[in-house]
């Protein structure tokens, strides 16, 4: 969700405006290639996902799988969204298909999602609650250096509408 990071993988990524999934609950239980955690959505109702709408160039696409792990751990899914001016769109997403309810994401990870959640605006409550997430020290301090200096120049910013 944060614009810095997406745009690493896929330089065209633009957000559109914030959305809503039905229905679903985020949770932190996809076994990352790195033997974290990632996100993940979960049929889950009435819980809602809040999230952003991005705009890329179809010929990005698969850089963008490959990144997330199309067919390794991840499939992509075709969804229902509810954009912030009432409207429903389809939209795809990642679903992931090795899951494991006791791992934890690494730190670097949850502030990807959170900066991302605060630079478009997405309700104080669900801030709190990805703020709550439990996540541990990643052992490679190289990785997170790397992974957190995404966020270095682009502090404060807001993107979707």
């Amino acid at each position: 969700m944060s614009t810095p990071r997406l745009r690493r993988r896929v330089p065209s990524a633009e957000p559109l405006a914030r959305a809503v999934l039905h229905d679903h609950r985020l949770t932190f239980h996809k076994v990352g290639r790195d033997g974290s955690a990632k996100c993940d959505i979960v049929a889950a109702p009435p819980h809602l996902v809040h999230g952003v709408v991005f705009r890329i160039e179809p010929c990005q696409r698969a850089a963008l799988d490959h990144a997330e792990g199309l067919g390794e751990g991840y499939d992509d899914i075709r969804l229902q969204v509810r954009m912030a001016d009432g409207s429903y769109v389809e939209t795809f997403a990642y679903r992931a298909t090795r899951t494991d309810p006791d791992l934890e994401p690494f730190t670097w990870y949850v502030q990807h999602v959170l900066r991302g959640a605060v630079e478009h605006g997405l309700p104080d409550d669900y801030i709190r609650m990805l703020r709550a997430t439990r996540a541990r020290p990643d052992p490679d301090t190289d990785r997170d250096a790397r992974e957190m200096a995404v966020h270095l120049s682009t502090a404060g910013q807001r993107h979707a509408r």
